[in-house]
């Protein structure tokens, strides 16, 4: 009885150990010849972290930099804003250089076309020498050498051509003061009134523009 008694004080004194500062449902009661059911529950064990597992994990976004604060909207609107007023002036500046690029163009040409316009103007009395020379002479009467000037008139008058100047050929056309000067007004029952009867001294054209009026014979 001695030993039983103090085996069994044993087993109490060692039951206690284990369950020492565990909850009461977690206590163990050990029996004689058998295990303790349960399992021990480690608390003193400890869980390693890694510091790229820290470092990985995502930040919060400070409340004033989140999508839906209220000054971000507004800075937003703000920008977009912005942006269309800089495409509009863009705009407007892009059809004011591309206006002021056709208006220097236009000029330039304009320019171009007045020194031309001088300088051809000068030849044409030579083109009227040429001319009165060739009427003055006879076709049965011509030379070798009136042919080779009347050759030298047609290629000049196709060179001129060739450049924009052609003549008015106003006979037989209705008078037009802004093409025509009257130098002398004449009574003919076969033309119809206001009519050129006769172009006494050519006229021309340079392009678009009158380049000499052609003084001309009108009928009344």
């Amino acid at each position: 009885m001695a030993k039983r008694s103090m085996n069994d004080k044993l087993r109490n004194l060692k039951e206690e150990k284990d369950n020492a500062g565990l909850p009461a449902e977690q206590k163990i009661k050990v029996t004689e010849g058998a295990e303790p059911e349960g399992t021990k529950a480690m608390v003193d064990e400890e869980l390693d972290f890694d510091e790229g597992d820290e470092a990985a994990r995502p930040k919060p976004v400070p409340k004033k930099n989140r999508r839906g604060s209220k000054q971000m909207q507004a800075e937003l609107e703000s920008a977009k804003e912005l942006a269309e007023g800089n495409k509009e002036k863009y705009k407007r500046l892009l059809n004011e250089f591309d206006n002021m690029r056709e208006r220097n163009k236009k000029e330039n040409s304009e320019m171009a076309d007045r020194g031309a316009m001088d300088a051809l103007q000068k030849i044409l009395p030579v083109i009227d020498n040429f001319e009165r020379a060739l009427e003055s002479v006879n076709e049965e009467d011509k030379t070798p050498f009136e042919d080779g000037i009347e050759k030298i008139y047609r290629q000049l008058m196709d060179t001129l051509e060739g450049i924009g100047v052609v003549p008015m050929n106003a006979t037989g056309k209705d008078f037009d003061p802004n093409l025509h000067n009257a130098v002398i007004h004449e009574e003919n029952e076969e033309m119809g009134e206001n009519l050129v009867s006769e172009e006494m001294q050519k006229g021309y054209f340079y392009k678009d523009s009158v380049l000499r009026h052609a003084m001309v014979k009108v009928v009344n």
